[in-house]
């Protein structure tokens, strides 16, 4: 019996001071080190590869969006629900008169507006009562969203003010949905634009974007203009020398 005890107490020490080494080694690190930086490793390349994957299918979800809009033909069965984005100064005046010699199936019209621009909004209210005749009833709202930028605001600023007003205009694209945005280049077709391209991104609906350059722009793009650039389905110059510097752009001569 004795002897049967001290063979059990000298396993039960030798297996005490195995679990006491085994707790040391794992401290350490000498044991398991290589394999947890191997998995640590493997880790790291399995997110690059999903991340890497997901930025491909962004790319090329992009690409199918950009394609898309030579495709798409808006107004096919009906009218044509239309987004126009209007500026402070001549912005508004230029962008009324490309609406003037568009027809009637072009309803209804929806303005995105600066916050503190009143004086777009007057205009409006005076071209829209003008359009209106005794068969032809005028279908137009207006909406606003924060400016996305003041005159001489800071650049960085810029960026949050952007920010901002984009957060403002992408509900409000989501919830009108138009088939189509024209603009011409004051900053609050920024966020508006994007909003209407990430629609189209996300698969809610395709939006023809229109950008028609200011007259006013006669060497060089505006700063709007270079940000919407790619986007747009239709970037419109009105000078030959916009057009050879700007391959993608249409020259269509003097429009407003």
């Amino acid at each position: 019996m004795g002897a049967e005890c001290h063979v059990l107490e000298t396993f039960l020490r030798a297996g005490h001071m195995c679990v006491t080494s085994l707790a040391d080694y794992w401290e350490l690190g000498t044991g398991c080190g290589p394999l947890l930086e191997w998995m640590e490793q493997l880790w790291l390349l399995v997110v690059l590869a999903v991340l890497c994957l997901l930025a491909l299918l962004l790319a090329l979800r992009v690409w199918l969006v950009l394609r898309q809009g030579v495709e798409c033909r808006p107004g096919r069965k009906g009218c044509v629900s239309l987004m126009v984005v209007a500026g402070s100064g001549g912005h508004t005046t230029e962008i009324l008169r490309l609406l003037s010699s568009l027809s009637k199936s072009y309803s209804p019209t929806h303005y995105v507006l600066a916050e503190t621009d009143k004086m777009s909004e007057d205009k409006i209210h005076l071209f829209e009562n003008t359009r209106t005749s005794g068969v032809y009833k005028s279908t137009y709202s207006i909406h606003r969203i924060p400016r996305s930028r003041e005159v001489r605001q800071s650049w960085s600023s810029s960026f949050l003010t952007t920010l901002q007003s984009m957060l403002y205009s992408f509900p409000l694209t989501a919830r009108l949905q138009p088939d189509l945005v024209l603009c011409n280049g004051p900053g609050t077709c920024v966020p508006a634009c994007f909003s209407a391209f990430l629609l189209g991104v996300f698969g809610i609906k395709k939006i023809i974007i229109i950008y028609v350059e200011s007259i006013c722009r006669v060497e060089t793009l505006s700063l709007s203009g270079r940000l919407l650039y790619y986007i747009s389905d239709y970037f419109i110059v009105q000078w030959p020398q916009l057009q050879t510097k700007y391959p993608k752009s249409i020259y269509l001569g003097r429009i407003v």
